[in-house]
């Protein structure tokens, strides 16, 4: 059975590095395909802001799109008539056009080549302001901007924090380069962090979103980097004899738990963030692989077969020697691939189901098991900063694609790259 998960584990590393190549287009966009949101969407009205016109991003644009993939609402007005952030609202007509809510602003160019934005909120129904906000910011950041709008509009309507402003990280294959790319939520405004001709794999954001730790091959083995994004600086983490794997970001960012078998078989060791204190923290004849800190920074959840075949187990942050590892999945025969949601109650996985490879979210009070992919070859889930998305690698109509789905599994999105092979997502954390 050991054979097996070494098998697999080998199968997977093996096709990101002989999977078909393709030439990234220079212009290629991300195309996003929305399926299976549910017919009581909330009906909002999104007006074009004033002095938007000229702008090389339409600020509305960003915002109207932010609300269609949010599964949850619908844009009344999508044409191109113009409303400023303290025009005078006639709430009975916006009753009449079927909105319940208008959203509304203006876009002013400063002095100093910024921009200043405007946007108000009116609750349609109750004949009021919702507030607003008010931004500056630079040409690079307009995309930004509808974010942060589309964010509020979400959390004065659904009282929860939006996640359009998060970030994501993903690799893309060309030819025989690797590129590990940061975009936008949508997947616009992407931006390579690094290129290589080698492997990158596993990358993790840190707590603040100002780091990423991944795995690079480019030493001809794997070699645990962390990337500060802002300066491009990156530091080697873990260089140790053998395998150095899957980082994990401690709550605090102060730490990394990562697997390496630098004395044999695979185990869990964890490490501060600045290269020192080096921890074992599992000893045994398993495989222990794929560590995840627990979101109250208690217990590291990690991939073991030391059960026969592949399981997720729960241990302390301080090693199974305090207190053991407990037993987390039964509802498969082989699991691999954990995942915790940011308030904990959560746990997603790929569970074998057949011959295919198929994500699952397990409750963690419970032990209820849902199914939220029907695919054959998923890998690397990812949970959106406030819990409610996963984002995981899939394949559609055998191409490499991106996929997201609600925790309910009633929301689906595809994200691909034209002629592109795309996978590795992580979905970074919300950014204050």
């Amino acid at each position: 059975m050991k054979n097996l998960f070494l098998k697999v584990l080998a199968s997977v590393l093996g096709f990101i590095t002989t999977a078909s190549l393709f030439v990234l287009p220079a212009q290629a966009q991300m195309n996003i395909d929305i399926s299976g949101v549910g017919q009581s969407l909330f009906p909002i009205a999104v007006m074009r802001f004033t002095g938007e016109n000229q702008l090389p991003v339409k600020v509305t644009d960003v915002v109207r799109s932010d609300l269609t993939r949010s599964g949850a609402m619908r844009n009344v007005e999508s044409g191109s008539a113009e409303m400023a952030w303290d025009a005078k609202v006639d709430y009975k007509s916006w009753a009449a056009r079927g909105a319940d809510a208008l959203a509304v602003g203006s876009v002013t160019r400063l002095s100093d080549g910024r921009f200043e934005i405007r946007y108000r909120l009116y609750d349609i129904r109750k004949n009021e302001s919702l507030g607003g906000l008010v931004l500056t910011v630079s040409a690079d950041e307009l995309r930004l901007a509808g974010h942060k709008i589309a964010d509020d509009i979400i959390q004065k309507i659904l009282g929860e924090r939006g996640i359009f402003s998060t970030r994501l990280s993903y690799v893309i294959r060309s030819g025989k380069t690797h590129r590990l790319v940061i975009s936008d939520s949508d997947g616009e405004n992407a931006k390579p962090a690094l290129a290589s001709n080698e492997p990158i794999i596993s990358p993790t954001w840190s707590p603040d979103g100002k780091k990423v730790a991944y795995v690079s091959f480019e030493s001809r083995k794997p070699v645990i980097y962390v990337h500060e994004l802002a300066t491009g600086r990156r530091t080697v983490l873990s260089n140790q004899k053998g395998n150095n794997s899957a980082p994990s970001w401690s709550v605090d960012g102060r730490q990394l738990a990562m697997a390496l078998s630098k004395d044999g078989n695979t185990q869990i060791y964890k490490i501060n963030a600045n290269g020192t204190g080096l921890t074992r923290l599992t000893r045994g004849q398993s495989i222990d692989t794929e560590p995840q800190w627990s979101p109250d920074g208690k217990f590291i959840y990690f991939t073991s077969d030391r059960g026969g075949s592949p399981q997720i187990y729960r241990m302390s942050i301080d090693g199974e020697a305090n207190g053991g590892a407990q037993r987390m999945t039964f509802k498969h025969g082989f699991v691999t691939s954990p995942r915790l949601s940011p308030d904990g109650k959560n746990m997603v996985y790929i569970a074998r189901v057949g011959g295919a490879y198929r994500l699952h979210l397990q409750d963690l009070a419970t032990g209820e098991v849902t199914a939220l992919s029907d695919g054959n070859r998923d890998e690397t889930p990812t949970f959106a900063a406030n819990g409610r998305y996963v984002l995981f690698a899939a394949r559609a109509a055998g191409k490499p694609v991106l996929m997201a789905v609600s925790i309910d599994g009633k929301n689906k999105q595809v994200l691909s790259l034209p002629g592109a092979d795309i996978r590795e997502p992580a979905w970074g954390p919300f950014m204050d």
